[in-house]
């Protein structure tokens, strides 16, 4: 059986396409990453490499997108046409192809904004205050619209992931994580700003089991979330790093960004119910294993 994945080569892609292979899955790798003659080389914006990619795959894990909030202030025309366009250019590649694929949506917990209750759960009303999350919003929506039109869809709703080297250097704990090996300052920009953070191989096991019940042949399902339900500061996560690196790095406080959530946890126990997923890394043994890693790199 193959699988599209879209965004294969971010953080998530490129851990959900080595453990495919678990599930007897080949991963059809498709992200603009690749060189521009490279045969994985695809836009989810170009159509005709998109068909091309889908002809043969049972089913599609869409992860391609302006993947960060700074992003999407930064280039918001981009940020809405790669996450709301190119969705509906996934959902119309799925619809042209002759095994009409499932679609695995990869969400975020920026489509709830501030939630007015603490954790929030899968049905916490859309409400995002940037334009990432708005994107994401209505990606979500035409997501759902497709099964009118016979399309299997799932939606999992990702917060805060982290874990891996393969991630972005300055996104919040990889940076704290790597300033903390290093012996540099550690810069938080809103010390009291919370959220709860995921680990990758915790994330990429609940993808891999809703991937399992697209595969079955189930319909219908409900989004996912992949959370701790544990707010964590980034004060507190500064602290964690520094206690792990070892060096004593000095940590420097900053005003929090205006265009950020400024607190987040969301509930898990509907997907701990349907597909048996639990959150097994805590905040403070991943931020240790991903200091290590950093450790590691620049010894």
């Amino acid at each position: 059986m193959k699988i599209l994945v879209t965004g294969s080569e971010g953080l998530i892609g490129a851990s959900v396409c080595k453990n495919l292979k678990k599930l007897k899955i080949d991963p059809v790798h498709f992200d603009k990453k690749f060189s521009l003659d490279h045969p994985y080389n695809g836009d989810i914006l170009n159509k005709k490499k998109l068909e091309a990619a889908v002809a043969d795959c049972a089913g599609i894990i869409h992860l391609a997108a302006v993947s960060r909030v700074i992003w999407g202030e930064q280039n918001p025309e981009l940020c809405w046409k790669t996450n709301y366009e190119g969705t509906l250019s996934v959902i119309e590649s799925a619809l042209s192809s002759f095994k009409s694929p499932w679609i695995l949506y990869a969400s975020s917990r920026e489509v709830y904004g501030n939630p007015p209750i603490l954790p929030a759960t899968e049905e916490t009303p859309y409400d995002p205050i940037n334009i990432y999350g708005e994107s994401k919003t209505e990606a979500e929506k035409t997501i759902l619209a497709a099964r009118k039109k016979g399309l299997n869809t799932a939606i999992v709703r990702y917060s805060n992931v982290y874990g891996s080297l393969h991630d972005h250097h300055d996104r919040v704990i990889p940076a704290f994580c790597k300033a903390a090996a290093t012996g540099s300052p550690i810069r938080v920009d809103g010390s009291s700003h919370s959220f709860d953070f995921t680990y990758i191989d915790d994330v990429v096991e609940g993808t891999l089991k809703v991937v399992s019940q697209l595969v079955e042949g189930k319909d219908q399902l409900p989004p996912f979330h992949f959370t701790t339900g544990r707010e964590t500061t980034l004060g507190e996560a500064a602290m964690l790093a520094n206690k792990a690196g070892k060096k004593d790095s000095k940590i420097v406080e900053a005003l929090p960004r205006n265009y950020d959530v400024p607190n987040f946890c969301g509930d898990s126990s509907k997907t701990r119910t349907l597909l048996g997923w639990e959150q097994k890394i805590s905040i403070e043994e991943g931020i240790e294993r991903l200091t290590k890693l950093f450790q590691q790199e620049y010894s």
